[in-house]
């Protein structure tokens, strides 16, 4: 069985002590660290790696990912300080002159890869930020050359933060979603193509984005199998057959709006279909934790942390090595 783990970057305000405690008595098997770890300081200090190890050993947790995704989303982003200064670290930040933020977030990631060696694990998830998101619908007609340098400037900044992860034996899961330079299939693969398919970067695979933007899931891991390094639980309520008043993207609304198309769900009470994403698994032989990333807006985090936790632990099962009928000869 695959270890449970909880994705705690909607529980930041939280003490790590406290919430270490509360994760293990609500029966997770360890955390991914999102919000409760500077990552420049466990990248040059063995001793405050220890001391968050040791706190989560204390509570029987292990530590399987950390998360770089708000850091990371600076690196291609088109920096803006109302949206970006709030997410990230002051000396990150610096002076906010944009091309001097996205250099100091790129070095930021590479020291998340230090951070997770130094903590003897191999997995960074996060986000890379797009220079082309905003170009996503094509009018006024885009020059295809415009998307190619979007790649070329993702390829150009993140194939030296990828050659450090390969220095550290760690690797970098993006987590394919709609502001990224990779947010579905297509545009996963186009990636991927980018980077000459470097061997330290694959994919957090989160299933909640694919849904609502009708992306098949199911392929995703069938198709990027080898480079699937993670994964997010977490559940999204759709209807394609009941009209809304905010698309696909939401239409400038807050999540938590009813007039959405879509809004996340505590796991088991949305339109993903889990099952099949653990059978898919299986024949993939993802080994790897499954991290539930709780966001339900309408539900108090802790009952739905312990409820999502509860729906993964009956639903995962270990893939068996016979057929059932095999016995029958026997």
């Amino acid at each position: 069985m695959r270890s449970i783990t909880l994705f705690t970057g909607q529980f930041a305000d939280i003490p790590l002590e406290i919430l270490a405690t509360k994760a293990h008595q609500w029966g997770f098997d360890g955390l991914e660290l999102g919000g409760h770890i500077d990552l420049h300081k466990a990248s040059t200090s063995q001793e405050y790696c220890q001391e968050i190890l040791s706190l989560l050993s204390k509570n029987n947790l292990k530590l399987f990912a950390i998360s770089a995704h708000l850091v990371g989303q600076a690196v291609c982003d088109h920096i803006d300080e109302r949206r970006h200064r709030s997410i990230l670290p002051e000396h990150v930040w610096g002076d906010g002159e944009p091309e001097g933020v996205k250099q100091r977030a790129a070095k930021e990631v590479i020291a998340a890869a230090y951070a997770a060696k130094n903590l003897g694990i191999k997995i960074v998830t996060g986000f890379t930020g797009s220079s082309i998101w905003h170009l996503l619908y094509g009018f006024p007609p885009i020059d295809p050359q415009q998307i190619n340098e979007g790649y070329e400037d993702f390829a150009k900044r993140w194939k030296p933060i990828l050659d450090e992860y390969k220095k550290c034996d760690v690797y970098f899961a993006l987590e394919v979603h709609p502001s990224e330079i990779a947010f579905d299939i297509v545009s996963a693969e186009r990636t991927l193509n980018a980077i000459d398919n470097h061997s330290s970067f694959g994919f957090n695979f989160d299933p909640s984005h694919f849904g609502y933007q009708g992306v098949d899931y199911i392929e995703f891991l069938c198709r990027f199998k080898s480079r699937i390094f993670h994964v997010h639980m977490k559940d999204v309520d759709f209807d394609w057959n009941h009209p809304c008043e905010a698309g696909v993207f939401g239409g400038h609304t807050i999540f938590g709006d009813p007039r959405r198309f879509f809004n996340f769900r505590s796991l088991g009470r949305g339109k993903i279909n889990f099952e099949k994403i653990i059978r898919t698994l299986n024949q993939i032989n993802y080994q790897g934790p499954l991290s539930v990333e709780w966001e339900d807006g309408d539900m108090d985090r802790e009952v739905g942390a312990q409820e999502s936790l509860q729906y993964v632990r009956r639903l995962d099962f270990k893939r068996g090595n016979i057929q059932f009928d095999a016995a029958f000869s026997k």
